[in-house]
């Protein structure tokens, strides 16, 4: 069988749903490869590279369609294209069935099996399928960079001979694939990221990548919302309302707003309205992801810049990811591609569209003259979502004072018990041993007292933890030597000598081994 993929139509798409990568292993399986001539130029893949890989180029869309008999795309198919499908033969994309129920109505009277690509099930066995996924992904980082183009500021603060820069505050609206992105690559440019979901669930996730969680004083924020299979669900008015105004108390601080938030086969809910525009910043940016299902903003328009009246820029572009076509289509053609090796499992070139199983059921939206949209609940369930650990509760000023003043307590008993123990033992051992041993002791005490007071003093960003104890236990050996060496034997006095100068090398030593290691974390 031929797999083939055609130059895509839609405005401004620069991606393709092959590479001469994936058609190396798509030949693996057992298929021939067909591509549309200049299909992959927008991103990066000539001819000649496909002709490389072994793929034929078709001159034109019509020899495509007419030739392969698997069609692999990108975007939901124009009705131009849904024209030139034939009966038995599949088409795999981006489908979107919820909003697109008449092109669903004429694939299904083509006769063409139809999957799209972003109705594959979340389930742990699909992930390497899931398209949507790959895309947000790139779509979350983009939108950071995007911002920062249009922000005109920098994201992280700087203390200059010119004056203090403070850094951006961002705030990101949903923690799916692309929020987390967007979270991550925000804070590592330095930003005070903030970001909220309606499941809690992710609050973990979101500080273990250096954000804060915004949490809601709601008790429904403490029930499951990733209903869906994953996704985010329908919150209630009461929940909605708490929402917007905690977004509104966040306005007039947030430089950065990058809005993610969808739910399956609705339009965007609307999270960020005109007034918290209005409470911003001029300069400050709003970016929407969510602009193709109407926008998460009230002023955002579908692929347009547009500036509020308080000088607020709104970015509602669609094409995120097909701004970085040579990234997105490799991994949208390894998605196609690992599709295509569950429908051919005998990797012998012949499509088995298995109907059994959970993947390509639930991705499955027209088979057999059949609209099968929408699918029923895989038989496995969807990813669990971890219940939120509570969180610890901070101890007020009084109750640390409380403690600490036990803890004194506690370490003064523990100390005078240790030191009436060692009265005992020293009366006990002065009874019978001779007047030397006692002054000796003596001396030996104060210098392990005295000399590891003075070294372990010492503020440890000066020497690591490991090189205190040491430079500790050598200060000890330097006090003892220098009380021994006005004694009236020789060999003494030369073996106290011997232990200031053996033990000053070492503390020295310690302290610039140390400074050497800070050197190395210091930037030039």
């Amino acid at each position: 069988m031929i797999i083939g993929s055609p130059k895509e139509l839609y405005a401004g798409e620069a991606r393709v749903a092959m590479t001469p990568d994936s058609a190396v292993q798509l030949q693996k399986l057992g298929y021939a490869c067909l591509i549309e001539t200049g299909a992959g130029k927008a991103a990066g893949f000539s001819d000649d590279a496909y002709r490389a890989a072994g793929v034929t180029v078709a001159e034109t869309a019509a020899a495509l369609y007419a030739g392969a008999d698997v069609i692999a795309k990108v975007r939901p198919p124009e009705p131009s294209e849904i024209a030139l499908l034939q009966p038995g033969k599949t088409l795999i994309s981006f489908f979107y069935p919820a909003q697109n129920t008449e092109l669903l109505e004429s694939a299904k009277d083509k006769g063409a099996n139809v999957i799209a690509m972003d109705m594959v099930p979340r389930i742990s066995r699909a992930q390497k399928m899931d398209a949507l996924s790959s895309m947000a992904n790139i779509a979350g980082y983009r939108a950071v960079i995007e911002a920062g183009n249009n922000f005109g500021r920098f994201f992280t603060g700087q203390v200059t001979a010119a004056g203090k820069i403070p850094p951006a505050k961002v705030l990101v609206v949903g923690a799916g694939v692309a929020g987390l992105a967007a979270v991550g690559t925000s804070v590592s440019l330095g930003a005070i990221t903030y970001a909220f979901d309606v499941r809690p669930e992710v609050a973990e996730q979101i500080e273990s990548m250096g954000a804060q969680f915004v949490f809601l004083d709601f008790k429904e924020q403490l029930q499951d919302g990733a209903a869906t299979g994953g996704y985010a669900a329908p919150s209630s008015p009461e929940f909605r309302e708490a929402q917007l105004k905690k977004f509104r108390e966040l306005a007039p601080e947030i430089d950065i707003v990058i809005t993610t938030a969808l739910i399956p086969g609705r339009d965007a809910p609307k999270l960020w309205l005109a007034d918290m525009v209005a409470a911003m910043k001029p300069g400050s940016v709003i970016i929407d992801l969510a602009a193709e299902r109407g926008g998460n903003c009230d002023l955002t328009v579908a692929d347009q810049r547009v500036v509020s009246d308080n000088g607020v820029i709104v970015v509602g572009y669609t094409d995120f990811p097909s701004r970085m076509a040579a990234q997105a289509s490799t991994l949208y053609s390894t998605n196609i591609r690992h599709m295509m090796t569950d429908l051919t499992p005998a990797k012998d070139g012949v499509l088995n569209h298995n109907m059994e199983d959970d993947v390509i059921r639930g991705a499955t939206v027209a088979f057999e003259g059949a609209i099968t949209y929408p699918p029923p609940p895989p038989k496995i369930q969807a990813i669990a979502a971890a219940k939120p650990k509570e969180k610890v509760k901070e101890p007020t000023p009084e109750e640390k004072r409380a403690k600490e003043t036990a803890d004194f307590k506690a370490q003064t008993a523990n100390q005078v018990k240790l030191l009436a123990a060692l009265t005992v033992v020293l009366l006990v051992v002065g009874a019978f041993a001779p007047t030397s041993f006692m002054s000796h002791l003596i001396v030996f005490v104060l210098a392990c007292f005295i000399g590891f007071q003075v070294i372990w003093s010492v503020s440890h960003s000066l020497h690591t933890p490991l090189m205190a104890v040491t430079n500790a236990i050598s200060g000890i050996v330097i006090l003892g030597a220098l009380l021994q060496i006005g004694s009236s034997k020789w060999l003494v006095v030369l073996l106290a000598a011997l232990s200031v100068l053996i033990a000053t090398i070492n503390i020295v030593g310690g302290f610039l081994v140390t400074r050497r290691m800070l050197a190395m974390f210091q930037k030039s």
